[in-house]
């Protein structure tokens, strides 16, 4: 029986090129090394999964490449490169400061950085969750990482830069990964379908890489899990089956019955929707959003923030001719107050019912002006 990877080792990275959604990062740290001037501490910050631990290991690679290529890649053919892949390169050092974060700890690294490397130019110490440290085992690293011997460098990752000290953040140069965008998540999610000989539905890689909020680690794992359920063919249905995710096309009938001022299909679908086991709250703040696509939906300059596949931006745009502006304005308003409401309310369901019937009110109001 062959031993299976999950998605997000087995396509994890290799090189800057192939990382996703960070292009001036991995340009900078390109640059840095092509022109040699590296500096001795990094901080790579931003939120979990978006690539700091994975360019961290590129960048470490590259540096000690014997035979770097000329758009500053690593050679992956080199002993140091080789060494580096097969996971026995002495020239990195990973440090989990979650469950290494003591003053000990800190010393034993500190007590190893004094030993040169013995391929490559440089040993490169990688502390991930780098803020979980204590603050004596910061301080007992405060001096080394400022004056470091010339052939370690130190690259620290973490989710919260702002647990960490002023003075460690003045000693290296900060890199601020950026959440990467629901297309460059669907583009990645599409090839490794390719690759795995899975069939996919564009809606249903778009739900999974907004499930994902950002992080790539995060959207291959809810990938791997999809295809556990549905097999080799990957279909929207079978993902809002698999996440529990509300269909799209609730809120699509929604505002339908909203438009046309029936309240009493609104409560209708309101009770179908809860006794499916979705939380108000979680139904109360997509029809929200559902809204504010709509209103992205009116304008082709704004149409371009409309994060949905093919089939569903069409009806985005044929339900949005049907909304008139001051009635999505008030609609995102009345959902965002229910929202803001929500949690402190003793009768959420009546909180949420009364807000329908506030939506429903919007069109009736018009309707008796126009009369």
């Amino acid at each position: 029986m062959n031993n299976y990877i999950v998605s997000a080792r087995k396509y994890r990275p290799s090189s800057f090129d192939t990382v996703i959604g960070q292009p001036a990062l991995t340009t900078t740290l390109k640059n840095a090394i092509a022109t040699n001037k590296l500096a001795h501490a990094y901080l790579f910050c931003g939120p979990r999964g978006v690539g700091k631990t994975t360019c961290a290991r590129i960048f470490a690679k590259t540096i000690n490449c014997l035979n770097p290529t000329k758009n500053g890649e690593a050679c992956n053919s080199c002993e140091s490169c080789l060494a580096f892949k097969e996971q026995r390169s002495y020239n990195i050092y990973e440090l989990d400061a979650a469950s290494n974060n003591s003053v000990e700890d800190i010393r034993t690294l500190i007590e190893q950085v004094r030993i040169p490397p013995q391929i490559g130019k440089y040993k490169v110490y990688i502390i991930d969750e780098v803020h979980m440290l204590s603050q004596a085992a910061f301080n007992a690293f405060l001096k080394t990482l400022e004056e470091p011997p010339h052939h370690a460098i130190f690259i620290l990752a973490t989710t919260e830069k702002h647990k960490i000290l002023p003075t460690i953040l003045s000693r290296c140069q900060i890199y601020d990964f950026s959440r990467i965008s629901v297309n460059d998540i669907v583009d990645y999610l599409q090839k490794v379908a390719d690759k795995e000989g899975i069939e996919t539905e564009a809606e249903a890689l778009t739900v999974i890489a907004q499930k994902a909020d950002g992080g790539m680690r995060d959207a291959l794992s809810i990938f791997d899990q999809v295809v556990s359920f549905s097999g080799k063919k990957v279909t929207y249905s079978s993902v809002i089956a698999n996440l529990n995710v509300l269909d799209y096309e609730y809120y699509f009938k929604l505002v339908d019955f909203i438009l046309e001022n029936k309240y009493k299909e609104c409560l209708l679908l309101l009770n179908e929707i809860l006794s499916k086991g979705f939380d108000g709250n979680h139904f109360i703040t997509g029809l929200g959003a559902h809204f504010r696509d709509l209103l992205v939906s009116k304008d082709e300059a704004t149409l371009p923030l409309l994060e949905v596949g093919q089939t569903f931006r069409l009806k985005y745009q044929d339900q949005a001719k049907k909304s008139e502006l001051p009635f999505l304005f008030e609609a995102i308003k009345i959902c965002n107050q229910c929202d803001l409401n929500y949690r402190t309310s003793k009768n959420k369901r009546l909180l949420t019912e009364i807000t329908l019937l506030q939506l429903a009110q919007l069109t009736k109001k018009k309707k008796t002006r126009m009369n």
